[in-house]
């Protein structure tokens, strides 16, 4: 479990450097193809994370 925790961060990490501030839709996408499989994200935490990205923060916490 710990193995798919990080690698769920490290994608969240990654996207939020270079996504930050771009449209939310734009993140989403980019979220998507960058979660791990079978990660468990719901589209509305997907979405909540997307937003954050938008505006510049990084919800990793790394």
């Amino acid at each position: 479990m710990h193995d798919t925790e990080d690698a769920l961060f490290r994608a969240v990490h990654g996207v939020a450097g270079r996504f930050a501030g771009q449209p939310v839709p734009v993140v989403v996408e980019a979220l998507l193809r960058h979660l791990p499989k079978g990660s468990g994200v719901e589209v509305t935490d997907i979405r909540r994370i997307a937003e954050e990205i938008s505006v510049g923060r990084d919800p990793s916490g790394l």
